[in-house]
């Protein structure tokens, strides 16, 4: 069960010994230094962890070969077709709003880092597109975004695989009396972003994706609200929106901008400032909450010398930075023993791999204007936070006091028993008799690993101790999500370049 993290302010504890190895380090060698870690690898099974999340019919070039198509009639109860996309996490469900953040991401990944994916890059683009394409179908009627498919009652009731649901396939949207101003921005965002992506590879269709982009942004705009207001029965608690919708029209626009350069979505920045609260809850970051992610992506072009009226958006992102350092005086994040961001709420590593991807996209940004981060008396180079978020990426790989890498199939140890239906049932070619509803219980209740290899599959990862257990029923340790992987390629593809 996927469900959004909690917001709590917490107190940073920083192991005593992870600061001095990180400051050694640092010293020692000016800059990142490898871990031992196959960052490549690494990032190709990252990657390929999307195939194993996909919805609809899949393509003769589909790697994982014990998946099959699933939910080929989604859509039909509302006259429209929403087969593809992605299922979010070790669930059935096609949820609008993280798919789009996955997206974003997976698009922001490559924009920064795809230089660096060598021959993944293929593949990474693939996976951006598996997304727009699934988005562009959920977005084809104008004043209309379908948002979900699938009951998640119903889902959650079940232990099944995707080829054999039996569940509800129920269709949400937003509409013009029902708005979603949350979903319908981060939709925006996303088909914006990938129009970047595919700017230069396939213009036609990068054309495509910013028109949408534009139009789904005007929507959310003209026709504000949550959509968990308009929908909460379908959508809440597990992907409610708990931070407001005002962070996605920010984000909407800033891509937008970014992605088409006009003047009218920077006015709307700089107008909506204020009123959509840019500066609040800056040390967050993810499917929910934008606002760290907003002050960091415009800075670039502050740091570049080109909007100098944007310069409150560098100052909350340098506040942002502060304010997730170690050893600060008010350090919004906490530390684990062994050095792991840690915050409050269900799936912990969706923080540690947004928010590393942040400090290492921000280093770069820094890096290339010379400048550095004033946290009070101390001043955090780009260099130490690009250390900081490889410490995150190796905790991930390994380096962590269980020796376990949180990776699926990554390295010698682990995780076995990860919460995901088609990973713990038998695939169809292994068993292709139907497995009902609560057939699957004695799948989920079994103590033996799964039968299928999620390759790539980045799990919720170890409590606040370092301690993890590789259990099915421990979903907001063990399960893996979409959200999760999308940050982890871009900081992979870059330590992989540089390490």
């Amino acid at each position: 069960m996927a469900r959004k993290c909690c917001h709590f302010p917490a107190i940073a504890r920083f192991s005593t010994v992870f600061l001095l190895l990180l400051a050694s380090s640092l010293v020692l060698h000016g800059s990142t230094v490898s871990g031992g870690q196959n960052y490549q690898d690494a990032l190709k099974k990252s990657i390929l962890f999307f195939e194993g999340q996909r919805s609809g019919e899949l393509p003769p070039d589909q790697r994982v070969r014990w998946r099959k198509d699933s939910a080929l009639h989604d859509g039909t109860s509302a006259g429209v077709d929403l087969t593809g996309g992605y299922y979010d996490a070790g669930d059935n469900i096609k949820f609008g709003f993280p798919m789009a953040f996955t997206t974003t991401l997976l698009s922001w990944s490559i924009i920064d880092f795809g230089r660096n994916m060598g021959s993944e890059l293929g593949n990474a683009l693939k996976a951006v597109k598996w997304g727009t394409d699934y988005l562009l179908k959920a977005t084809a009627r104008d004043g209309v975004i379908y948002v979900q498919v699938g009951d998640a009652f119903s889902d959650h009731n079940c232990w099944e695989r995707p080829e054999d649901m039996d569940t509800l396939r129920s269709v949400y949207k937003i509409d013009v009396n029902n708005p979603g101003s949350d979903v319908a921005g981060e939709t925006a965002a996303a088909l914006a972003a990938a129009s970047i992506v595919f700017r230069s590879r396939d213009p036609a269709y990068s054309r495509l994706l910013l028109n949408r982009a534009s139009k789904v942004f005007q929507f959310a705009d003209k026709h504000r609200g949550a959509y968990s207001s308009s929908l909460p029965s379908a959508v809440c608690p597990f992907y409610c929106d708990v931070n407001g919708y005002q962070d996605e029209l920010l984000w909407g626009a800033a891509w937008l901008h970014k992605a088409s350069r006009r003047r009218e979505y920077r006015e709307y920045i700089v107008r909506n400032e204020v009123i959509l609260r840019a500066s609040e809850t800056i040390n967050e970051f993810g499917w929910d909450n934008k606002h760290a992610g907003i002050n960091v992506l415009i800075s670039k072009e502050v740091l570049m010398g080109r909007s100098d009226d944007l310069q409150s958006f560098r100052r909350n992102a340098d506040g942002f930075i502060c304010s997730i350092l170690p050893g600060i005086s008010h350090p919004q994040v906490q530390y684990s023993p062994g050095g792991l961001i840690v915050k409050a709420g269900v799936c912990n590593m969706q923080h540690v791999t947004s928010l590393s991807f942040l400090l290492l996209a921000y280093s770069n940004y820094l890096s290339h204007a010379n400048k550095a981060v004033p946290c009070g008396e101390t001043s955090a180079s780009p260099a130490l936070l690009k250390q900081l978020a490889k410490r995150q990426v190796d905790y991930i790989l390994g380096d962590n006091p269980m020796r376990m890498s949180y990776m699926v199939g990554y390295g010698a140890h682990y995780p076995q028993r990860i919460h995901h239906r088609a990973s713990s049932l038998p695939s169809v070619p292994a068993h292709p008799a139907h497995i009902g509803c609560k057939e699957g219980s004695r799948y989920y209740l079994s103590p033996d690993p799964n039968p299928n290899l999620l390759m790539g599959a980045v799990v919720g990862g170890p409590n606040s101790t370092d301690t993890f257990p590789d259990s099915r029923p421990f979903f907001q340790e063990s399960e893996p999500t979409t959200y999760v992987n999308a940050p982890l390629v871009g900081l992979l593809a870059y330590f992989s370049a540089h390490s």
